[in-house]
């Protein structure tokens, strides 16, 4: 969604930047995580149904304290897939393999 797409005429609140070098002796600022009220507008969506899913373990976040962030590339990652495959991409799928103690201990 383009920034001017959005109501106030402004893009989604960026709550951190990652700074990679760039061309032309600029540094170019892209988003690392979205809130997850942005992060529910730009899916059409209620914030309460995103946080109902990062609770069941159903969307990817981070939790800060009592703050939950969701990463960009996330999110990034799920539509490029959708679109190169033509596909539905299940969120709840998309985590990534956490290992449990035991399976550490394995190893």
């Amino acid at each position: 969604m383009k920034p001017e797409d959005r109501p106030g005429g402004r893009g989604p609140r960026v709550v951190a930047r990652s700074t990679q070098p760039g061309t032309g002796g600029g540094a170019a600022e892209t988003p690392r995580f979205y809130s997850v009220p942005d992060v529910a507008r730009m899916f059409g969506m209620s914030a309460v149904t995103v946080y109902r899913a990062i609770a069941a373990g159903e969307f990817p976040a981070v939790r800060i304290r009592g703050r939950l962030i969701v990463p960009a590339k996330a999110v990034e990652e799920m539509a490029e897939v959708a679109m190169a495959e033509y596909t539905v991409v299940d969120a709840a799928g998309w985590l990534p393999f956490v290992p449990t103690q035991h399976q550490i201990k394995e190893v």
